[in-house]
């Protein structure tokens, strides 16, 4: 399982690869990527971006007064040596590639992925989830009698969730395979 501390760290390097930003903006964009259910504090953004700082992986690249706090606001930057870390990070394909705090963010950063990486990751996501459903849904046959009906239903919701994601990422497979753009109409919190 990947540390939280390495996925927050990927996070920010594909912010950063896209462009400067300073601390308020990093816990804004990664809070709305990391979605509603996980929520990153201050308390473990900044000593991420400190770790990184004496990782050469990111500078300060200047101190600017905000007109109301009139604290400095630090902008930080990917270096070259961040720039590879994390074009090293998006072309791992083992394990932590695929699992669930670490797939969403190397899938928001895709475009930065060569195509045969972007579809072992997927694969290997489709698998693990495939492996995930026969395991919960065996579970779910043996305890249907045992739970009351509202337990069976949160059983229920989650096999229909997880064979939802696989429905999306063969989608996906398909698309990449066929050299198209992902289907449109569909994501994966829809049918």
């Amino acid at each position: 399982m990947a540390r939280r501390g390495d996925t927050i760290e990927l996070a920010v390097l594909g912010l950063l690869h896209e462009g400067p930003m300073h601390g308020y903006e990093l816990r804004k964009r990664l809070n709305l990527m990391l979605g509603w259910g996980r929520v990153l504090s201050y308390g473990s953004l900044y000593p991420a971006l400190k770790k990184m700082l004496r990782a050469n992986l990111i500078t300060e690249v200047s101190a600017t007064t905000a007109p109301i706090s009139r604290r400095p606001r630090i902008v930080y930057e990917v270096t070259p040596a961040g720039n590879e870390h994390f074009q090293r990070l998006m072309s791992e394909v083992g394990p932590t590639a695929w699992e669930d705090d670490t797939f969403d963010i190397r899938f928001a950063f895709f475009s930065s992925t060569d195509m045969e990486i972007r579809l072992r990751v997927l694969e290997g996501r489709r698998s693990r989830l495939q492996e995930r459903l026969a395991r919960v849904q065996g579970e779910l046959e043996r305890t249907q009698a045992e739970v009351d009906r509202y337990a069976a239903e949160l059983q229920r919701h989650g096999v229909e969730s997880v064979e939802r994601e696989v429905r999306w990422l063969s989608d996906l497979i398909q698309a990449e395979r066929g050299g198209d753009d992902p289907p449109a109409h569909r994501t994966a919190g829809t049918t």
